[in-house]
């Protein structure tokens, strides 16, 4: 007979532990297969899914040639997804000529969420993400507005 109590929080506690390790040695091969790829990876959690109602496949194939990972390729006549190789950058769905038929929703390491599915969308991530940096850079170099006019003003 089972017992429940103190066993039962153990049980949980072994259970979490096992897919702890089992995440950290997937993440360990994912990153040695990238490492051979050349490919840096920036985001830890993301997802990539394609329409393939509206995907133009065989007529661009930009995708595919645009992946730095190699993530995506030709199955059973569509375009296929290894999700374990994907670095979730928005290479293909920058190139792609199709509206809305690639999405990719990725986090941040500070626990923010970006999703897009359009070329325009990836460019406005990427000119946020930038505008943040050079903000940072200028609060470096200055920590109040009027040093920062006299130094360059």
């Amino acid at each position: 007979m089972r017992m429940y109590g103190e066993d039962a929080s153990t049980e949980e506690d072994i259970f979490q532990l096992l897919v702890e390790k089992e995440g950290k040695k997937k993440k360990t091969q994912r990153d040695e297969i990238l490492k051979s790829l050349g490919v840096e990876r920036f985001f830890d959690e993301g997802t990539i899914t394609i329409n393939q109602k509206t995907c133009q496949g065989l007529e661009c194939e930009l995708c595919i040639k645009t992946c730095p990972s190699k993530a995506l390729y030709w199955k059973d006549g569509e375009i296929g997804i290894l999700e374990d190789l994907c670095v979730y950058c928005g290479a293909c769905v920058l190139c792609c000529i199709v509206d809305d038929c690639i999405r990719i929703t990725r986090k941040r390491s500070n626990a923010a969420t970006e999703s897009f599915s359009k070329p325009s969308d990836v460019i406005l991530v990427c000119r946020k993400i930038n505008a943040k940096k050079r903000h940072q850079v200028v609060e470096s170099l200055s920590s109040d507005a009027e040093a920062y006019l006299k130094r360059y003003g």
